[in-house]
Order: C-alpha cells, then sequence, then structure tokens
C-alpha cells in the first residue's frame, strides 16, 4: 500500500469529510480529511490505481485538488 497527502480547496464541513471519504471508499481506497489542514491523506494499491485517479475522484465530488 501507498500513501499520498493531496491539498484540497473547498471543503468546510462534515459533510464535505463524508462526500470526499465516501467517494474514495467506493474507489476501493481509504481516504482521511483533515479540514483545518485542507487536506486528505489517501492509502491505495499502485497496482489498481493512480494518484491522478485520485484526484479525478475528489474532484467529482466538487473540489479541487491544488
Amino acid at each position: 500500500m501507498k500513501e499520498v497527502t493531496l491539498s484540497v480547496e473547498g471543503m468546510s464541513c462534515n459533510h464535505c469529510v463524508n462526500s470526499v471519504e465516501g467517494a474514495l471508499k467506493n474507489a476501493g481506497m481509504t481516504g482521511t480529511v483533515d479540514l483545518a489542514a485542507g487536506t486528505v491523506k489517501v492509502e491505495y494499491d499502485e497496482t489498481k490505481t493512480t494518484v491522478e485517479q485520485i484526484k479525478e475522484v475528489i474532484e467529482e465530488q466538487g473540489y479541487d485538488v491544488v
């Protein structure tokens, strides 16, 4: 398993946390949102997904990965 921490803009509440973490879980990844820091830490299987795919999952929820 690999881990990456991404800076994400637009998250401000528990709904945002649930939206991002739920979407990552549905895509087979484990994500942890830190609202105060504006980051998402994601654990993923590098043989099954890429960082670009992780960014797409987050952006599909309406947030900007910077």
